[in-house]
């Protein structure tokens, strides 16, 4: 597993390379960089672990892509609104269309990236190894762990992006033994952070976004520097999504 997710990111870096010498669009690059992602993923599969890519099933890619996309927009949108509603959350005015297809794009790329990572290398083997609520547990852990590094991040946001991140795309991913679903959550969840209500993702500030809003009050409420996935909101809504991800798990399994 480590060694498969050293050679991806490596292999992953060196594609980037003719990119970056040709001069093409960051929305075009990213776009080409999960494409490689995949394949390079998939590649390691069928080539290493001498199986079918199940998990990438292309079947699955557009119905569970588009549930998952579904899921992260409801999400993020309750998460605001309760924000509003408590009145730590206002609009001051909107913005344009401009920036929306570079921020589509490149949250694209980060969910395919991470979401390859995180739950194909990392949680399956980790569950093939201990089990599905070991996976669930140490994916969570080393999730949220390795955004202590982002800007913004305290040991508050660390925990809230295992518990309410880490949680949830585990267990979307083994609710359905495949990739899409969480991919789809995790991009849209971004997305709408991002380019739509212009709030911080994972403490990384946006210059474009549709809305034009503020968050103003208590920490614990706002998310402070790292942005509103550093909520206590946040963290009951996606805990709220994971409970149900959850109980269909338990279910799978019973029946097996």
């Amino acid at each position: 597993m480590v060694l498969g997710m050293f050679a991806f990111l490596v292999l992953l870096q060196l594609a980037q390379i003719p990119l970056h010498l040709a001069r093409v669009s960051d929305a075009a690059g990213v776009l080409v960089v999960c494409v490689v992602a995949l394949g390079l993923y998939a590649g390691w599969v069928r080539l290493v672990e001498r199986r079918r890519v199940d998990e990438l099933a292309p079947s699955a890619a557009l119905p569970q892509g588009l549930v998952g996309f579904a899921i992260g927009l409801a999400l993020f949108g309750t998460t605001m609104a309760l924000l509003a509603a408590l009145g730590v959350y206002t609009v001051r005015g909107f913005g344009d269309w401009s920036g929306l297809a570079g921020g589509l794009a490149l949250t694209l790329g980060a969910a395919v990236v991470e979401e390859l990572l995180f739950r194909g290398f990392l949680f399956r083997t980790v569950r093939d190894v201990g089990g599905t609520w070991v996976a669930v547990g140490v994916s969570a852990i080393v999730f949220g762990g390795l955004h202590a590094f982002n800007p913004g991040a305290s040991p508050v946001s660390t925990l809230a992006i295992a518990l309410e991140a880490g949680l949830l795309l585990a267990l979307s991913y083994a609710a359905t033994n495949r990739l899409w679903l969480p991919i789809g959550l995790h991009f849209a969840w971004n997305f709408a952070e991002g380019s739509i209500f212009g709030m911080a993702v994972s403490g990384h500030a946006v210059s474009h976004a549709l809305v034009q809003g503020e968050l103003h009050g208590p920490a614990v409420l706002t998310g402070g520097a790292f942005g509103p996935e550093a909520s206590i909101v946040a963290v009951l809504v996606c805990l709220a999504a994971s409970a149900v991800f959850a109980t269909i798990v338990i279910r799978r399994e019973r029946a097996t």
